[in-house]
């Protein structure tokens, strides 16, 4: 394989989101310029953004969901004191409103689902003449033994949290599909990850979930580090997720009247994971004085007494007053900029530096990343204050980020997405690929935790994950082998660059929906 063959391979597995099938000459693209190739999307800044009509901001979806669940509430209250009848279940009741399993979605879910998202729809077939389906039992065509079927009720409209949750995956998926590189795409995700929320926190999540995405990742994909973490920090979304709202200075007005205290849910995560990370040098007392400073970080609600319903605002009742130490200084009381000034100092700590450093190059390049590079990535993240553009431009210039081997599983996103590339499929409906990602246990938006999914290959490349996509892939390669020549999207995957061994395993399939399955598996496409 000639050497700019392999390198447009590692633009566009590593850094992208895979080649796009049709005429987009993606690998040729990539193999004359493979550097230029990944950086030209980073001189887009304005592509990052994510503007389609009909998406709405944290607040405008704040007021709409308070007044949704206090209509709902309103009509329970008046059927609780009316005589009981029966009545079809309520939209309210459907979706995201549903109890979840702690340990996550529930996965029963078809995998012929997945598949049918990424192939044109079949009309139905025609029952033959005589009015059977095929296949009717006897006692299905008999009126005799059959009643006649009542009719079926109307399907319930999706609740105001659902459909927006839908519409912005919708969007964040078209994004991916047709992105040219998809390496801003990739750190968009990256960072939506690193700063997570979960959906599955209740339906205040659920709505805000590509909406915080939206406003407070995306604008800074290529910005400073800083100024990012002040606007997750501070967005609705994350302060609900990790119940800022609910933390009380306990010297505050607001303590003292509900003789409640401190929640340090936020304080500790901001330090463990945001920022300095485990080891970084903060103590327990560090955790509880952030969580004293940023006491009063709330959102307004639904009557909107100290803002506009769904925004950020400091509630100075329930400030903790008096001036606090964090990691050695001391910040005196300065009301929400107490805080701020806080998240500014340690968006510059060296700790910081080194953990995202660390986390950057074990996404792109491999689990153990070289010691050099992180080196020098951490020296390029301090030397800019957090430039994230110097930081992204300094690993795809990085020898490193180009020798190192394509080691590293995509995450089943990746891999659904990159599948949706390839065949040319832009969904229309985001159903079919959100079961897919549930299927293959990364829910959009929804990990288990505040440390966000895993970004190791003992996660993803675990057997019972590499055969459930083996099953997604052999439904995709069902419906869609007899429009398409799976040795012609070899070469659009990895042209020359793909090993002799992959290359023979789809010649020599027994058929082209085999030969696109295994091409879907092959490591030229699951490895980045």
């Amino acid at each position: 394989m000639s050497r700019d063959s392999q390198a447009a391979l590692v633009a566009l597995n590593r850094f992208g989101l895979g080649a796009r099938g049709g005429a987009s000459g993606d690998f040729v693209n990539a193999a004359s310029d493979p550097r230029g190739f990944v950086k030209a999307e980073m001189n887009r800044p304005s592509g990052v953004l994510l503007e389609v009509p009909g998406l709405q901001s944290t607040a405008a979806l704040g007021k709409a969901v308070f007044d949704y669940q206090f209509e709902i509430q309103q009509a329970r209250d008046a059927a609780s004191k009316s005589p009981a009848k029966p009545s079809a279940p309520s939209a309210a009741t459907e979706g995201p409103q549903a109890p979840v399993d702690a340990k996550g979605p529930r996965r029963s879910l078809s995998l012929n689902s997945i598949a049918m998202d990424m192939a044109p729809r079949e009309p139905p077939a025609k029952p033959p003449e005589g009015g059977a389906a095929p296949n009717a039992s006897p006692a299905a065509m008999s009126p005799e033994t059959t009643p006649p079927a009542a009719p079926k009720p109307p399907p319930q409209p999706l609740n105001i949290i659902q459909k927006t949750f839908r519409a912005e995956a919708l969007a964040r998926l078209q994004r991916g599909i047709i992105a040219d590189c998809g390496f801003t795409e990739r750190l968009v995700v990256f960072w939506s990850n690193h700063f997570c929320i979960s959906a599955n926190k209740g339906g205040l999540a659920r709505m805000w979930a590509g909406s915080f995405e939206r406003e407070a990742i995306r604008p800074f994909v290529l910005g400073r580090f800083a100024d990012m973490l002040k606007a997750v920090e501070q967005h609705p979304a994350m302060l609900f997720f990790l119940d800022n709202q609910q933390s009380l200075g306990p010297d505050s007005r607001a303590g003292k009247n509900r003789n409640r205290g401190l929640n340090e849910n936020l304080a500790r995560e901001i330090l463990e994971l945001h920022t300095l990370g485990v080891g970084g040098g903060y103590s327990q007392d560090d955790v509880t004085s952030l969580a004293r400073v940023i006491t009063g970080w709330t959102y307004a609600g639904r009557q909107g007494q100290l803002g506009a319903p769904g925004t950020f605002v400091f509630n100075a009742n329930a400030h903790q007053p008096g001036a606090q130490r964090v990691m050695g200084k001391i910040y005196e009381s300065n009301g929400a900029a107490q805080g701020e000034a806080v998240l500014a100092d340690i968006a510059r700590h060296p700790s910081t530096a080194k953990f995202i450093a660390t986390k950057f190059a074990r996404h792109f390049v491999a689990d153990d990343p070289p010691p050099a590079l992180v080196a020098r990535l951490a020296d390029v993240f301090g030397k800019t204050d957090g430039d994230l553009k110097a930081l992204a431009t300094a690993l795809v210039d990085s020898d490193e980020a180009w020798k190192t081997p394509l080691t590293k599983v995509r995450s089943p996103y990746e891999f659904l997405v990159a599948s949706g590339r390839l065949l040319a499929q832009i969904p229309g409906d985001p159903g079919r690929y959100l079961n897919g990602l549930n299927v293959l246990g990364q829910p959009l938006w929804a990990p288990a935790g505040p440390n966000g999914f895993s970004d190791t290959n003992a996660v993803w490349a675990a057997p019972e994950g590499m055969k459930l996509r083996l099953d997604i892939s052999a439904q995709i390669a069902s419906r869609l082998a007899d429009t398409i020549d799976p040795r012609d999207l070899l070469e659009l995957v990895a042209a020359d660059a793909a090993s002799a061994e992959t290359r023979r395993t789809v010649e020599r399939a027994e058929s082209r929906q085999q030969a696109l399955a295994l091409l879907l598996m092959s490591p030229e496409f699951q490895r980045r």
